[in-house]
């Protein structure tokens, strides 16, 4: 499986979102997506990255609420790099459900 599989399954996840953000960037192989919501300054939503051997998805705002990490699963856990960072190098271990249910609750937690 190769990484531009696993890009696109992880910014397919993150485009429902770009309705509500500013897209910062959008490649091939890099997807941004900057919220304004939650303070004065413009600050990371979430993201996809195309890595060298893995590609990376950002979730800024688990950093400001770790609270909304609380419920996550050993297996998306296991991907995590840093405070808000998932590293993923197949689609197989990409917890797709959960990762829409994360990605939802974050959405959420900027207006409150």
């Amino acid at each position: 499986m190769s990484r531009q599989a696993v890009f696109d399954h992880l910014a397919r996840l993150l485009r429902p979102y770009a309705q509500h953000h500013i897209i910062k960037a959008d490649t091939p192989t890099h997807l941004y997506l900057e919220e304004h919501v939650s303070s004065a300054k413009p600050q990371m939503f979430a993201a996809a990255q195309e890595k060298a051997s893995y590609v990376s998805f950002h979730l800024f705002p688990v950093y400001t609420k770790p609270a909304l990490l609380d419920e996550l699963s050993p297996e998306l856990r296991a991907r995590m790099q840093g405070k808000s960072c998932f590293n993923f190098k197949s689609v197989e271990q990409i917890p797709t459900e959960e990762l829409k249910t994360l990605l939802a609750a974050a959405h959420e937690s900027l207006s409150g």
